[in-house]
C-alpha cells in the first residue's frame, strides 16, 4: 500500500495470519478502516472475528502480517498498551468488578492522584459525571455494578472506552442485552463519536442494525476476508451468502408445528423478593412455541427462573399435565423434565475450565454410568453426537469450552439440555451472540422439538425473532403479563404498546 493511501485509513491490517496448532484461524487478512467511519464486521461463529481483534489488541501475537495505526506500524504487547495508544474494546461478555462502584470501574488501573499521592476521588466523580452528561446517560456513580442491569453495565463499559480518548473503539455485540430505546441511544452516541472523527468496528450478528449504523461492512468466513463493501452497495441476501457460503431464502424456517391441548398452566405466580413478578397467569399447549417479549427489566427472565425453582415464589401455582409443579430448586425442576437455558451463559450455563465433554454431560451424569462408575466412552460418544447435531465448530470433545467462540459455547449449552430430552424447554435469549446460519439451525431445532410434542417457552429481545418462530407471544411489562397475542395476528407496534402498559 502506498504511503498516501495508507494515510486515508486510521487502521490498516495487512496479511494477518494466526494458527493454533494445525488449525489456521486467520489466513492473510487485509482490512482497512477509514477515519471517522463505522465498519461492520460480520461472520459466522468461529469465522475468526474475535481472533483478529485479539491479535490487534496484543492478547494473541499474530504469526504473520502488519498492523498500521495512523500510518505507523504497531505491535501491541497487550490490551493495556492498545488502550494507551487509542484503541479500546467493549466486550460482549462484560468483565467488571461487580462489588465496586461505577466510578471505580471507570478508573480501574488508572486512578488519578492528588499532590499528596492520594487517590483523587473528587476528580474521579467530576470526570465521570461530565462524561455521562456528555453521553446523555443518567447513572448513579456510587452504585455497585452488581445492582445494575446487564444493559446499564454495557452502557457503562461503552462510556469507559470513550473516556480513554480512543481513536478506534471495537464494539463486540454491544446491543445483545439492550432494549430498542437503548439501542437507539447507543446509535445516537455512535453517530456523535463518528462526527468527532472517532472510528468504530461494530461486530454484530444483527443485520438490521449493521445496515442502519455502519458505513462499510466486511465479512469473514473460515478465517478469510471474503467481502468488504460500502453498506449502500450491498443487501441482506448478499451478506448472508458471503457469511454462510450459501443463500438463505428466508431468515426463519416455516413454523409448521401444530399445538395440541393445554399442558402447562401458570396461575397467579408472584415472587417473594425483588425484582418482582406479580400475579402472572398463562397457559401453554403441548407442542407449542410460546414467546415472551418485553423490555429489559420487565420480568421475563424472572418468570422463567421462578417456574424453574431458582427464585422464591410468594404465591401462585404451576401445573404440568394436571400435576402440581411448584419447584423449590433447579434439581427438582430437572427431575421433572424441565430445562432452562439462561441468558448469562458464562456465569450460569458453563464450566469455563472444563472441556466440551464435561459441559455437555454434566446435567445428565446418571445416564452415562456403567455399573457404579461413569463411562468415559459413553460421555465422549454423547458429546460427539451433540457436536454433530449442533454443527459446533471445534477440534473435538476434548476441547476446552473457553477456546470456543461465544456462539459455539451456546450450542454446547443447547446440546447439554438436549441430552436430557426435556418435556418443557425454557430458553432465555437462546440465539444471543449466534450468527445468522447457526440461528437458522437453532430455529429449525426449536420447531422440530415442538413438532415432537415438547413445550417451548422462548424469551427474546429481538422483535423479528419473537415474531418469526412462535405460535403465541406473552408480553411482560414491569413484572406484569400485559397481554397474550397470536403471532400471526400481531405486529411490532402492538408488542411495543403492550410492553409499555404498566410502566
Amino acid at each position: 500500500m502506498a504511503e498516501e493511501t495508507r494515510e486515508d485509513y486510521i487502521l490498516s491490517i495487512n496479511g494477518m495470519c494466526k494458527s493454533f496448532g494445525r488449525n489456521r484461524v486467520l489466513d492473510h487478512i487485509n482490512l482497512n478502516v477509514k477515519r471517522g467511519s463505522i465498519m461492520g464486521l460480520m461472520g459466522e461463529n468461529g469465522a475468526g472475528k474475535s481472533t483478529m481483534m485479539k491479535c490487534l489488541f496484543g492478547t494473541y501475537q499474530k504469526d504473520e502480517g502488519e498492523i498500521f495505526l495512523e500510518g505507523k506500524e504497531v505491535n501491541f504487547s497487550g490490551p493495556k498498551e492498545a488502550l494507551e495508544n487509542g484503541i479500546a474494546m467493549v466486550h460482549q461478555e462484560l468483565n467488571q468488578c461487580l462489588e465496586r462502584s461505577v466510578v471505580d470501574n471507570l478508573f480501574l488501573g488508572r486512578y488519578p492522584k492528588n499532590a499528596a499521592g492520594v487517590v483523587d476521588e473528587a476528580r474521579m466523580k467530576k470526570e465521570a459525571s461530565d462524561l455521562f452528561r456528555k453521553l446523555n446517560m443518567t447513572v448513579n456513580l456510587t452504585q455497585p455494578m452488581r445492582k445494575m442491569s446487564v444493559s446499564q453495565r454495557q452502557m457503562c463499559e461503552i462510556a469507559k472506552a470513550i473516556s480513554y480518548d480512543s481513536k478506534i473503539i471495537v464494539l463486540d455485540e454491544p446491543s445483545s442485552s439492550l432494549t430498542v430505546p437503548e439501542v437507539n441511544k447507543l446509535f445516537d452516541m455512535m453517530r456523535k463519536l463518528r462526527d468527532q472523527g472517532i472510528s468504530m468496528i461494530y461486530i454484530s450478528h444483527k443485520m438490521d442494525e449493521v445496515f442502519e449504523i455502519c458505513d462499510q461492512i466486511s465479512v469473514l468466513r473460515d478465517g478469510n476476508l471474503v467481502m468488504t463493501k460500502d453498506t449502500k452497495d450491498t443487501n441482506m441476501n448478499e451478506l448472508i451468502a458471503a457469511m454462510v457460503g450459501r443463500s438463505l431464502d428466508n431468515r426463519f424456517p416455516p413454523v409448521d408445528n401444530t399445538p395440541g391441548d393445554t399442558i402447562l398452566e401458570v396461575k397467579g405466580l408472584s415472587t417473594k423478593f425483588a425484582p418482582h413478578i406479580k400475579d402472572v397467569s398463562f397457559e401453554v399447549k403441548q407442542g407449542e412455541i410460546f414467546g415472551l417479549y418485553g423490555l429489559v427489566g420487565a420480568g421475563r427472565s424472572e418468570l422463567l427462573e421462578t417456574i424453574f425453582g431458582i427464585r422464591t415464589r410468594a404465591s401462585g401455582r404451576v401445573y404440568y399435565d394436571g400435576k402440581l409443579m411448584n419447584f423449590n430448586s433447579s434439581k427438582e425442576a430437572m427431575g421433572n423434565g424441565f430445562a432452562l437455558i439462561t441468558e448469562e451463559r458464562k456465569a450460569d450455563g458453563l464450566f469455563m475450565k472444563g472441556d466440551l465433554t464435561f459441559n455437555t454431560t454434566i446435567a445428565n451424569m446418571n445416564h452415562y454410568k456403567s455399573g457404579i462408575a461413569l463411562s468415559d466412552s459413553k460421555m465422549v460418544k454423547a458429546t460427539s453426537n451433540e457436536i454433530s447435531v449442533m454443527h459446533t465448530k471445534c477440534m473435538g470433545p476434548e476441547d476446552n469450552i473457553g477456546a470456543l467462540s461465544g456462539g459455539n459455547q451456546q450450542k454446547v449449552i443447547f446440546g447439554k439440555w438436549l441430552e436430557r430430552d426435556p418435556k418443557v424447554f425454557m430458553m432465555d435469549e437462546p440465539t444471543r451472540g449466534i450468527d445468522v446460519g447457526a440461528k437458522y439451525e437453532i430455529y429449525e431445532l426449536i420447531i422440530m422439538m415442538a413438532k415432537q410434542g415438547k413445550t417451548i417457552i422462548v424469551v427474546s429481545s429481538e422483535m423479528p425473532e419473537i415474531l418469526g418462530i412462535t405460535n403465541r407471544i406473552g408480553v411482560m411489562s414491569n413484572g406484569h403479563l400485559a397481554g397474550i397475542v397470536n403471532t400471526n395476528e400481531t405486529n411490532q407496534e402492538e408488542l411495543l404498546r403492550l410492553s409499555a402498559k404498566y410502566l
